[in-house]
């Protein structure tokens, strides 16, 4: 099971963390990644990180967004800064090495509800 949090409103410009939280299988295995889907737009792989601790960004948070793995906590964080209103989106969290490639539940073994950012 992945739960997501810390999504809401925040001005352009500003900040937020997200945060995933594992349960159920053996997080520290798994890459992660972080995607996001908005309205009327093509899903969107946003950052990965794999088992080795590699990352990769999508070239749209290159430099703004940053990913990170506990895996002694089981979590999975996204740190968004700068964020702008093309950024608004329901964000989720993934377990499966499809890493930026992938955007939707098929593309990976474990998918979270998502968490709403909104940039306005």
């Amino acid at each position: 099971q992945l739960v997501e949090s810390g999504g809401g409103l925040v001005q352009p410009g500003g900040s937020l963390v997200l945060s995933c939280a594992a349960s159920g299988f053996t997080f520290s295995t798994y890459a992660m990644s972080w995607v996001r889907q908005a309205p009327g737009m093509e899903c969107e792989g946003v950052a990965a990180i794999d088992r080795q601790g590699s990352i990769d960004y999508a070239d749209s948070v290159k430099g703004r967004f940053t990913i990170s793995k506990d895996n002694a906590k089981n979590a999975l964080c996204l740190q968004m800064d700068t964020l702008q209103p093309e950024d608004t989106a329901m964000y989720s969290c993934a377990a499966g090495s499809a890493g930026v490639r992938g955007c939707t539940a098929t593309d990976f073994r474990y998918w979270g509800q998502g968490t709403q950012v909104t940039v306005s």
